[in-house]
């Protein structure tokens, strides 16, 4: 996962592409995704976790294969549940620290249950 301070998305912004932002309740079925290169989803407090949904909602129905983005209230706790749910990149609010982000998500390298990363549980992958 890309981890990106507000300073670097702001930076990023310019030479991003396509780029479309949603809000935590905007409509996903019915959207126009061609030429869309990133989509950035928006966490306006860390306890509102409808942008996970939305994630998980883009790559397993409407098989949207860019870059997501969390942007907002983005904790270095969030990371881990975002990068199983189909996150590519989040911005970290102004208060979190890039370094322990990092080290938050090399902590764990195997989960038990399938995600959006790799879909199939333990179990079927050991046997």
């Amino acid at each position: 996962m890309r981890l990106l301070t507000p300073q670097a998305h702001s930076d990023d912004a310019t030479t991003a592409g396509a780029v479309l932002q949603l809000t935590n309740d905007a409509e996903l079925q019915g959207l126009a995704l061609d030429g869309v290169t990133r989509i950035e989803l928006q966490f306006p407090k860390f306890s509102d976790g409808r942008a996970f949904s939305q994630a998980v909602t883009l790559r397993r129905r409407l098989q949207f294969k860019g870059d997501i983005r969390a942007t907002g209230d983005v904790l270095v706790d969030q990371l881990v549940q975002m990068q199983r749910s189909g996150f590519d990149s989040a911005v970290l609010r102004a208060d979190q620290d890039l370094d322990v982000a990092a080290r938050q998500l090399s902590r764990f390298t195997d989960f038990y249950q399938g995600d959006e990363r790799v879909s199939a549980p333990h179990f079927r992958r050991a046997a």
